[in-house]
């Protein structure tokens, strides 16, 4: 089986999705975000603070190609599909899934945490804006699953039927 990339908004439950899917199949689930804290020493939000987006865009395009292999499942970061490269590499070479999810949704899901380095402004103004911004990239997914009042099994059973 190719991996199975998960796509979408912080909050849209790409990490729980992952390890939920990964286990059903018994397969093994990466989270590049995870990676690339270990690989940089570094939380996410410290790597935005210390070194900036750009750079953190860079580790991501140089560690996604490297981890993607068979049998996976991929969590990747809610920016990470705006880069054409990235892009272009995960549509060619796994199943993407676009997870899609309400603002309001998102707001709810997020509500006291600090982790979020695009989303420190925590408002619906600021979610709007950016999922206008990456919803054109997300619908390139090969597969779009709504995840607003459901369960993550009910997520989990979705995207398996978009598997077989």
């Amino acid at each position: 089986m190719k991996t199975v990339t998960l796509t979408g908004m912080s909050g849209s439950g790409k990490t729980t999705i992952s390890k939920i899917l990964a286990e059903k199949l018994n397969i093994e689930f990466l989270d590049t975000d995870f990676l690339i804290e270990q690989q940089e020493n570094l939380l996410i939000k410290e790597i935005f603070a210390q070194k900036g987006e750009k750079y953190f865009r860079n580790l991501e395009e140089k560690v996604i190609p490297k981890v993607v292999s068979s049998n996976q499942i991929l969590s990747i970061g809610g920016g990470s599909f705006e880069n054409e490269v990235i892009r272009e590499f995960l549509l060619k070479n796994t199943i993407v899934i676009y997870l899609k999810t309400s603002p309001d949704n998102i707001l709810k899901r997020l509500a006291g945490t600090s982790d979020r380095p695009l989303l420190k402004e925590m408002n619906i103004e600021r979610i709007n804006g950016l999922l206008e911004q990456r919803e054109k990239h997300y619908k390139l997914a090969h597969h779009t699953v709504l995840t607003d009042n459901k369960s993550p099994e009910q997520i989990c059973k979705e995207i398996l039927k978009c598997l077989n």
